[in-house]
């Protein structure tokens, strides 16, 4: 028997015979991504001048939604036989389910972004509609953020019935309930559909990082994160994309809110192709399962919490209201703010997959120290200028900032056990929504209080550099580690499954 190994698989000789044309050697996946796979090699009889080696694979890969995206660099793997390691692929190999679910996740990512920016992409514009202060359009938003109230039952029920059941029924809600934002005769109805809807997209984000997190191998945790970021991100730019409509006129921004009905085909699929994790399968399984979830660890949930609420306190005004400045402040209209997210944020998938492989290879913690008060910097000062230069502050900081995001994101799955797993990332969410609220009912009072965009910002960052220096003095490095190893009460839950 031998083996060989690329990027993708490792893969072992499951024949050898004896033709007319020469000796053929079979090869078959040992273990990889593919469904199906088989490599023939035929060497010709060396009696032969003419004799050539000719091989031929044959394979099948399923990537649900996106198998377009990685057709073209798999082939490139399978023809050239690289043995280095793609920027495309992740750290470790994955074996078809896996594969599976991270592309069903990418999918169910797109609709909970969508779900999720839909609100602060249109507030905007449905305010203008209804004359609305910008301290209601601040208080509006805190509201439809405190909304999280309705997306924590979720994370509880999850642990006890599985992920898979839950993540498949708010996919369905989140974009049936957010699509009635598009008959709100007012602006408190609009704001009634989006804190019952937009919860059920946090719900659904904050499922799909614990199942990513239970399915993927120790070395590809962030990798897994950084995709499932682009794919959400592709979702926000559709939401983006479709403020075009909001020109149309008073009412155009209605538009915008039927588009949430596509994502209805996604949560068919899920119903269909979504298999439940091998962690919380074989947490379900064990004899001496408890029956009430084992309490949290509150040190480390307390430290989780804080970072969260400390964080959004910057990052959900930032958000909230760059189209509002752009708007008021820089004159723009909604095409060029759909044009300026496009072409400001796309590139921010570079900081994605840099921040995601750098992360899972070098660590978290050296990442979040430098990257994230560079991209904080930069985003206060893309409010302070107008031209060239608040497209390349705001360039800038999208880039940091998503490098950032792989890192501090994977600390909320893991370090919790998967019996709470999912209800521990549901609340230390909910804690960022918290510093949400406080910061967009701050930031709007300070707006119309005369405050200038630029100095608010920069108050707001304080909440940024509190991160830094928790993460750095208290957060363990968890690059490496297996779950279980991070995790004492898991540690004989799935031996050997990843």
């Amino acid at each position: 028997m031998t083996t060989a190994r690329t990027d993708l698989l490792n893969e072992t000789e499951s024949a050898r015979t004896t033709t007319d044309q020469g000796e053929q050697i079979e090869f078959a996946q040992a273990h990889g991504p593919f469904t199906t796979y088989r490599r023939t090699v035929l060497l010709a009889r060396p009696a032969d001048a003419d004799a050539q080696i000719v091989e031929r694979t044959h394979y099948r890969l399923r990537i649900p939604w996106f198998n377009w995206l990685f057709g073209l660099p798999v082939r490139g793997v399978i023809a050239r036989r690289i043995k280095a390691q793609g920027w495309w692929s992740p750290p470790d190999q994955l074996d078809p389910t896996q594969v599976l679910v991270i592309g069903l996740l990418a999918a169910a990512s797109m609709s909970a972004a969508f779900v999720n920016t839909i609100f602060t992409q249109t507030v905007g514009f449905a305010a203008d509609d209804f004359g609305i202060s910008e301290t209601a359009k601040g208080d509006a938003g805190s509201i439809v953020r405190a909304g999280i109230v309705f997306a924590l039952p979720a994370a509880v029920v999850a642990d006890r019935i599985g992920r898979r059941k839950v993540l498949v029924i708010v996919a369905w809600l989140a974009p049936v309930l957010t699509a009635l934002g598009a008959l709100a005769p007012s602006f408190v109805v609009l704001v009634a559909t989006q804190t019952i809807g937009r919860p059920m997209g946090i719900a659904l984000a904050f499922v799909i990082g614990v199942v990513a997190a239970e399915e993927v191998p120790k070395n590809s945790r962030a990798y897994a994160i950084s995709v499932l970021a682009m794919a959400a991100g592709l979702g926000a730019g559709i939401a983006v994309m479709s403020l075009g409509l909001a020109d149309l006129g008073p009412g155009g921004w209605r538009y915008v809110y039927l588009i949430a009905l596509i994502w209805c085909f996604v949560a068919f699929d899920l119903m269909r192709r979504l298999p439940e994790t091998r962690r919380f399968t074989a947490e379900a399984e064990r004899v001496d399962r408890p029956r009430r979830p084992p309490r949290l660890d509150r040190k480390r949930f307390a430290l989780l919490a804080t970072v969260a609420f400390a964080g959004n306190v910057f990052i959900a005004p930032a958000s909230f209201f760059q189209n509002t400045y752009l708007e008021d402040i820089r004159g723009f209209d909604g095409g060029m703010i759909g044009l300026f997210s496009i072409l400001v944020g796309t590139p921010a998938g570079i900081g994605l997959i840099v921040g995601g492989r750098f992360a899972d290879r070098r660590g978290r913690r050296g990442l979040i120290m430098v990257a994230l008060p560079l991209s904080t910097l930069s985003i206060v000062a893309a409010f302070m200028v107008g031209g060239a230069a608040l497209w390349a502050f705001a360039l800038l900081g999208g880039i940091l900032g998503s490098a950032v995001y792989p890192a501090m994101t994977v600390y909320r799955t893991e370090l919790f056990p998967t019996a709470n797993r999912t209800r521990a990332t549901g609340f230390v969410t909910a804690s960022a929504l918290i510093g949400g609220i406080g910061g967009l009912s701050l930031t709007g009072r300070l707006i119309d209080g005369g405050w200038t965009y630029g100095s608010t910002m920069a108050l707001l960052a304080i909440g940024q550099f509190i991160v830094t220096i928790l993460v750095v003095a208290a957060y363990p490095e968890t690059a490496h580690r297996e779950l279980e190893s991070l995790n004492p009460e898991d540690e004989s839950l799935v031996p050997g499954m990843v």
